[in-house]
């Protein structure tokens, strides 16, 4: 279906009106201009359709235009040399064996490595737990609360030799037991 040599004019046509004018009248144009540019006929009919869906969600790009017809083609091409970079592009991506996937290193942690982590929080739970309540105390507010040894020997009023020995037996007896269940 091809246009006829004489122009037709668009004056006063709705643009949604227009569009869907424009693309009845020179379907098979734009159709052969992408076929032209290397595409199978059911491609180029859907480069055609993707087109259409595109301007109909601005119509108002057509209005003044000098050649609808050579803008339709031109814009239909352009999708087509976009889809066919887009296809190339996705099988570069995607052409590599299951071998050459599993290869590649994870940037996450493994999927066991959560129950792992929650393990050993149970195990430092239940070491902290066990500890004399001074030792626990001297513990604790290093740990979770950071403050210093000098902080802490204010605090809980011991000496700094103390808060030293409490820290170093917490931490072994910690250490100890996370070790017994490796």
């Amino acid at each position: 279906m091809s246009s006829s040599s004489s122009p037709v004019v668009w004056d006063g046509v709705d643009s949604n009106d227009l569009l869907n004018r424009a693309m009845e009248l020179h379907y098979a144009d734009i159709t052969r201009a992408v076929r032209r540019r290397g595409h199978p006929r059911s491609t180029a009919r859907d480069i055609v359709h993707d087109l259409y869906v595109k301007l109909a969600v601005k119509p108002d790009v057509l209005q003044n235009k000098r050649s609808i017809k050579a803008f339709l083609c031109r814009a239909a091409i352009n999708l087509g040399i976009d889809r066919q970079r887009r296809e190339s592009r996705e099988a570069r991506l995607f052409s590599g064996s299951e071998r050459e996937a599993l290869s590649v290193a994870s940037v996450g942690p493994a999927p066991d490595m959560a129950l792992e982590i929650e393990a050993r929080v149970a195990i430092l739970r239940e070491a902290i737990a066990e500890l004399p309540e001074r030792r626990r105390a001297v513990f604790v507010l290093h740990r979770l609360h950071h403050l210093t040894p000098d902080q802490i020997c204010v605090k809980l009023n011991i000496s700094r030799n103390m808060v030293d020995r409490h820290l170093r037996r917490a931490l072994t007896h910690c250490l100890d037991r996370l070790l017994q269940v490796e």
